[in-house]
């Protein structure tokens, strides 16, 4: 994966949590920090409106960044993000940086295709249920995938996808699988719709032991 987005900071010399709130009141910025490698942390500041406009491209949470500070280069990945509880406004932004050599743990987001034409939703009228929206994976920088593609087209009701029904990309690895079954988590299912045929069958067979139990019943 090759650079495609570059942010750039200025070295934050005012710290404290004052001097973050002046930084985004007064002057519509927002503090930030790069951190890793064998270089000490380094506080840093983003323009607010250039880092919201990379923030609405969703490969940048995933991608592999320039973080240019002074024109001094480095490489890193967005690790972490601070927002507003009550607004939806940046507050705080964690970068670390990346070594093009050394394998690193980043979520990468899951896109689900077919599901309007997925069997057991277009068919059997179910619904499909997401029980995670990324993966979190090990590779390499350059070998970090933008998304992840799970097809659901021949699901029928009932089926579960897991992290290890999930073709990830060469050098690509699970972090959860990694640990054992155990671990082998579930990240979508298509559900049964509500009075369908799995509840009428419940349902009808309580009533045909009970009317085994009559017919045994008279003929005592």
């Amino acid at each position: 994966m090759s650079d495609q987005f570059e942010v750039n900071a200025e070295a934050r010399e005012d710290m404290g949590k004052g001097a973050s709130r002046r930084l985004r009141r007064l002057a519509d910025h927002i503090p930030a920090i790069i951190y890793g490698g064998d270089k000490d942390p380094q506080p840093l500041t983003l323009i607010r409106k250039d880092l919201e406009k990379s923030l609405e491209n969703e490969a940048f949470y995933s991608h592999v960044l320039t973080i240019n500070v002074a024109g001094k280069k480095e490489k890193a990945i967005l690790k972490d993000l601070q927002r507003h509880p009550a607004k939806d406004l940046v507050m705080h932004a964690d970068f670390m940086r990346v070594d093009d050599k050394t394998a690193i743990k980043v979520h990468v987001p899951v896109h689900f295709i077919n599901e309007e034409a997925c069997k057991g939703v277009k068919l059997q009228g179910g619904m499909i249920q997401h029980q995670a929206t990324d993966i979190e994976v090990l590779c390499l920088p350059g070998d970090i995938p933008e998304y992840i593609e799970v097809d659901m087209l021949e699901l029928e009701t009932g089926a579960i996808v897991h992290l290890s029904d999930v073709t990830l990309p060469e050098g690509v690895t699970s972090v959860a699988l990694a640990l054992g079954e155990d671990h082998d988590l579930a990240i979508a299912a298509v559900l049964a719709p509500k009075g369908g045929a799995d509840e009428d069958e419940e349902e009808a067979a309580p009533a045909a032991d009970a009317d085994a139990g009559e017919e045994e019943g008279s003929e005592d």
